[in-house]
């Protein structure tokens, strides 16, 4: 199965846009805002954006809990009980009946190549075949997969393009629960490739960066190569194991432990029983952000012979907003070190002020992301 991208691009189309539309066409006459859906282990979270790229607004937003087994590791195990929940979700969206929904990094296979210029389409996806036996430990029957041009002339190379490779049978789950919610579903892709539209600017410097999405329960690795993501890795590190230490050192509430969390953080006072507890998540943390930087700064490309030169680190998702993390890590990897501008590439401030508010966005951008395409 392999896929295409026909739905309503950006200005840089990605990979797994379009899986479903041969199989299910949509009508003719569709509106086509949709809603963006990202599906964690542990919630759903959605975004409707109405207007234009950087002049558009929020129209629809939120998040619902997942009970426990029904999507574990990013593989749907429970198909009746996730379109029970997306059912919902639609109920709320006013009429929009279509959706654009990402899959999870954690069963995704992301790696980059070299073709010959002004190859067919057909063309490239034979060679990408050839690559399976060395790269994903699936066979090309049971994958679906595509490729997006990262660039196009690269010196005596050809193009580099970028490939993402998911399990078939994991991927016709998600069909499968957002078509019983009454959803019609326009395209599904990595998580990263949306986060990557939300963070990607135009400007000479965003050549490669390291995208560090910091949840939960665990943290997802991408490198964006002018933002088309060449690499993803997920590592079981997440922002609730510095939560569980705070409560058991501290003693405090939930919404004490975030307010602690986002106003004092890793820049508590030292030696302080705050500052002890956060330490080891954060350590760790660095740890891995350290280990993918300086990889892919040093790392040459076997064909070119070029190193990589990661040019920023940015941050996202709820982990991002401990207070210091970010100047922590810089400090680690001696690199520009942001936190992700969720809203720069959807409105401008000075027109107008979403509803979500920044520390909550950082938890939004996959959401945000899908939402842009629709736009």
């Amino acid at each position: 199965m392999k896929l295409s991208d026909t739905a309503v691009p950006p200005k840089k189309k990605h990979p797994f846009a379009s899986m479903i539309e041969r199989a299910f066409p949509p009508p003719a006459s569709l509106d086509m805002q949709a809603v963006g859906v990202d599906i964690s282990d542990a919630s759903i979270r959605w975004v409707v954006l109405e207007g234009e790229r950087r002049h558009a607004r929020v129209r629809h937003f939120g998040e619902l809990p997942l009970d426990p087994g029904i999507v574990e590791q990013g593989m749907v195990r429970d198909v009746p009980a996730l379109a029970k929940i997306l059912r919902e979700i639609k109920g709320r969206l006013g009429g929009v009946a279509a959706a654009h929904a990402a899959l999870p990094e954690e069963n995704a296979y992301v790696f980059s190549m070299h073709v010959p210029e002004k190859q067919s389409r057909e063309e490239v996806l034979r060679m990408i075949e050839f690559e399976f036996a060395d790269r994903v430990p699936i066979l090309p029957a049971s994958a679906v997969y595509d490729f997006d041009v990262v660039t196009e002339h690269d010196g005596d190379e050809g193009s580099e393009i970028a490939i993402s490779v998911f399990p078939k049978e994991a991927a016709e789950k998600y069909v499968a629960a957002f078509s019983q919610a009454g959803f019609v579903l326009l395209s599904l892709e990595v998580e990263a490739c949306s986060i990557a539209r939300v963070i990607t600017t135009d400007t000479k410097d965003d050549f490669v960066t390291l995208l560090v999405d910091f949840g939960r329960t665990r943290t997802g690795f991408a490198v964006l190569k002018h933002g088309v993501p060449i690499f993803t890795s997920t590592v079981e590190i997440g922002g609730e194991g510095a939560t569980q230490a705070l409560a058991k050192e501290l003693g405090l509430s939930a919404q004490e432990l975030e307010k602690f969390k986002d106003e004092e953080g890793l820049r508590a006072k030292p030696g302080s029983l705050g500052l002890q507890a956060l330490s080891g998540t954060a350590s760790a943390f660095a740890d891995e952000v350290a280990r993918h930087y300086h990889y892919w700064d040093t790392r040459r490309d076997k064909q070119t012979d070029r190193a990589t030169h990661v040019s920023r680190v940015v941050l996202v998702g709820g982990g991002a907003n401990l207070k210091g993390l970010t100047d922590y890590i810089a400090r680690r990897v001696h690199a520009r070190t942001d936190r992700g501008e969720i809203w720069g590439n959807v409105c401008q401030f000075e027109e107008y002020i979403p509803p979500i508010d920044y520390r909550t966005a950082l938890q939004y951008a996959t959401a945000v992301g899908l939402a842009l395409r629709a736009i």
